[in-house]
């Protein structure tokens, strides 16, 4: 059987980075990330921090995908590092948490952004109930877009490619005009000044049964509250190894790859971070939840923590809802095309190795992974249906960050096991930048782990059954 063809330049690696990164977060977690922290200052330092930790990540990647530009990514690179296990137990969670969960979350926001146009698809509107079950029509269309996504992709690559390239370019154009007309209006007001008054007094806010409560935040808990506030802005910048997982195709992937996480990765850091400016200039920080007009809001109440429908009502009144819900369907659709895209040939490869099933190897016609695409698409339709996709988000950013840490981990065993293994990237920075990537995630996780127990616990719980799963499919083992 042919293999598959690389097609994928330098430009399309970077769009499946920017574009596999960029989804509904930015628009709407620094709402919340508000209310646990409090401060303008904190809350740019959240976003600033997390980017500094993905792109990181991404530079130590780098070397590691330059060593092995083999489809299949960050499975890959844990089997040589720490064994056919441990490579197991990250592909199992991927398909049962982190791809398919955040696939799954990003086609709701594209179905409940797609309701401010069809008001069918409000996601409270439901096609039928069964006792305390329930299928939305909202939850309808999410899954409708998830099997369109994936029979496009199952076409061939040229299908994947071009609608990357579209809706990336597109959303990322819009958002720079975000920024740019943000800090125009800003800077004809004083939302940014009145913020910037004080802006290291942290506090967290809660809003229960009609009560609001501030609590002042210093020392430990306010780096506790950071490491929580974070869950948003790592959440929105992950996916950026997705990349990794199609070096099969990528032309050049020795220099491509590596290229195309930093490109990426500091492309998306930095309009996450001006954004984020942006709205600091037009809406206060500090809100009323019982306030009727969107400045008196603020960014912690905005509603339905709708951050950048608030900004933009500030400068275009009413049209500003259709004009971010029109933003959010672009952006979430791409975003949903790369992750469907890239994740099929994490399935294809763990197939390949005996580590899944077995029909995921197979090529399509158009030289892809049919069977492991479509498989992805039915288990992220059930995750759409169980209406539990806000909890997959924690348990996803959690996992995600310990199978990071593991990872890149692995650079310091394989440079000790493969000295000789040609490099043609070596991580910027060895062993510091990959060492101070491991020490901050791994607080992180810590932080999390104290703080949300029960959502990181289940995070927990998944990678360890992943390694009871492993033993259905050892005996699979290629000879």
């Amino acid at each position: 059987m042919e293999s598959p063809k690389r097609t994928l330049n330098l430009f399309d690696t970077v769009m499946l980075v920017s574009g596999s990164m960029i989804g509904s977060g930015i628009f709407i977690v620094s709402a919340d990330m508000s209310r646990s922290l409090g401060s303008p200052f904190w809350l740019l330092m959240a976003w600033i921090l997390s980017g500094f930790i993905t792109l990181l990540a991404a530079l130590s990647y780098g070397e590691l995908a330059g060593m092995m530009p083999e489809a299949g990514g960050q499975f890959v690179y844990l089997k040589r590092a720490f064994g056919r296990l441990t490579a197991f137990t990250y592909g199992w969670t991927v398909f049962t948490v982190i791809q398919t969960g955040v696939i799954a979350a990003v086609a709701v926001a594209f179905a409940k952004f797609t309701g401010v146009f069809f008001p069918i698809f409000n996601e409270k509107n439901s096609l039928f109930s069964i006792g305390s079950f329930s299928i939305s029509y909202a939850q309808l269309l999410a899954i409708v877009s998830i099997y369109f996504l994936t029979w496009s992709n199952a076409q061939g690559i040229k299908n994947g490619k071009l609608v990357q390239r579209i809706f990336t370019s597109a959303k990322l154009i819009a958002l720079f005009g975000l920024i740019i007309l943000g800090i125009y209006f800003g800077i004809n007001g004083n939302v940014f000044s009145e913020n910037f008054s004080n802006p290291y007094n942290a506090f967290s806010t809660t809003f229960k049964e009609g009560v609001l409560s501030v609590h002042p935040l210093a020392g430990m808990a306010l780096f506790s509250a950071l490491g929580v506030a974070m869950i948003g802005s790592l959440f929105s910048s992950d996916a950026w190894n997705n990349v990794t997982f199609i070096a099969g195709e990528v032309k050049e992937p020795h220099k491509n790859i590596p290229l195309g996480l930093f490109i990426g990765t500091a492309i998306v850091t930095v309009i996450y971070i001006l954004a984020n400016l942006a709205y600091l200039m037009v809406l206060p920080v500090k809100g009323d939840p019982l306030s009727s007009d969107v400045l008196g809001q603020g960014l912690m109440f905005a509603q339905n923590d709708r951050v950048g429908t608030a900004a933009l009502y500030v400068m275009f009144g009413d049209v500003s809802k259709y004009l971010m819900a029109a933003l959010i369907m672009v952006s979430t659709f791409g975003c949903n095309n790369g992750l469907i895209l890239a994740g099929s040939r994490l399935f294809q490869s763990m197939a390949n190795d005996g580590l899944f099933f077995k029909r995921a190897a197979i090529l399509n016609k158009a030289l892809v992974p049919g069977k492991a695409l479509y498989l992805q698409a039915l288990w992220a339709s059930v995750l759409c249906l169980s209406g539990s996709y806000g909890d997959l988000l924690d348990y996803a950013t959690f996992a995600s960050l310990v199978f990071y840490i593991i990872t890149i981990s692995g650079l310091f065993i394989l440079r000790k096991k493969e000295p000789d293994t040609p490099r043609p990237y070596k991580a910027f920075g060895y062993p510091y930048i990959p060492a101070l990537y491991v020490f901050l995630a791994g607080i992180i996780c810590i932080d999390l782990l104290f703080v949300k127990t029960f959502n990181t616990g289940m995070g927990v719980l998944m990678i360890l059954l992943g390694t009871l799963v492993y033993r259905l499919f050892k005996p699979l083992k290629h000879n």
